[in-house]
């Protein structure tokens, strides 16, 4: 039985292990998948095969300045526990060195670049982190930024990573403490924009449309002509933008600056003598969009006493 390289990724996201192996596996056993599964089985190198199949929503994310670049990284595992071990730690910080050294294109790269330090690959130490640590583990998503200065933050020991890139003609060590801010505001509120010139025609208009009905299904509102409601809903705009909008945002620390935080980086930079442009940034926050199982213990503990 021919088999594809499609083929050789398939058995490899299912076992963990690495594409050589996988096509040798495939070749043995003409490209039967799980007879090519029992194989690697077999030769000890799919022993967590099982443990890929389970779902990793905990583990940490991670940001970092390495060498100048900017690296947030998101790795998964089974439980809140392991997401504090200090070997997951390392091996976390270790994905996030090996990003910001070999540049990875995607996340296929990053798992076949070379781990940091290490002749193996970043997918042979996640298999072996697996069979150490007894959970499956998974290297998630990166983003990178080479260019201007990067300020990381780490929140709740890697609940969320925030990476900030900026534009300046200061000292990186002079922009921490605004950069650090930034990336703080951006962990606490999450703004769908960084900036209002980002915000889209068509989110615009569906904002208005649904401010209008708003003031239709009002009684104090319904009756007022149609131009003293889109007076009332540009108004309102001002206020979405200062909700949604990084730059629009008032700043959460009032002891140190009051007003939004596009105020306060120019109100930073002009005390520190240079300028600061906010540019881009990244916000992960560990598990999102992932399905957890909900565990019912009750249900568990009652199915095996009455299997006793």
């Amino acid at each position: 039985m021919a088999f594809t390289a499609a083929d050789v990724k398939t058995l490899r996201e299912m076992t963990g292990v690495g594409m050589m192996d996988c096509k040798k596996a495939l070749s043995a056993t003409d490209g039967d998948m799980d007879k090519a599964i029992e194989w690697l089985r077999e030769k000890g190198m799919a022993a967590s095969a099982k443990k890929a199949g389970r779902i990793a929503a905990e583990g940490m994310a991670y940001a970092a300045v390495i060498d100048g670049v900017g690296v947030v990284v998101e790795v998964n595992a089974e439980t809140d526990f392991v997401g504090k071990n200090e070997k997951f730690v390392d091996f976390v910080k270790g994905v996030a060195a090996t990003v910001a050294k070999e540049n990875p294109a995607d996340l296929d790269a990053l798992m076949n670049a070379n781990y940091n330090g290490t002749d193996k690959t970043v997918l042979q130490q996640q298999q072996e982190m697996v069979l150490v640590i007894g959970e499956n583990i998974k290297v998630r998503r990166f983003t990178r930024f080479e260019g201007g200065v990067s300020v990381s933050y780490v929140h709740m020991g890697g609940k969320i990573g925030v990476l900030v890139n900026f534009e300046t003609d200061l000292p990186a060590d002079k922009i921490q403490t605004p950069g650090k801010d930034a990336a703080m505001q951006i962990a606490a509120l999450n703004p769908r924009f960084w900036d209002k010139s980002q915000v889209s025609d068509d989110v615009l208009a569906e904002e208005k449309k649904i401010m209008l009905a708003q003031m239709d299904n009002d009684p104090k509102m319904a009756g007022k002509p149609a131009q003293v409601k889109e007076k009332i809903v540009m108004g309102k705009m001002n206020k979405f933008y200062a909700e949604n909008c990084l730059l629009q945002q008032e700043f959460v620390r009032k002891d140190v600056f009051d007003g939004t935080v596009g105020a306060y980086l120019a109100d930073a930079a002009k005390k520190l003598g240079g300028t600061i442009t906010f540019k881009n940034a990244v916000r992960f926050e560990k598990g999102e969009g992932i399905e957890k199982k909900e565990e019912n213990f009750a249900a568990e503990i009652a199915s095996l006493v009455k299997g006793s």
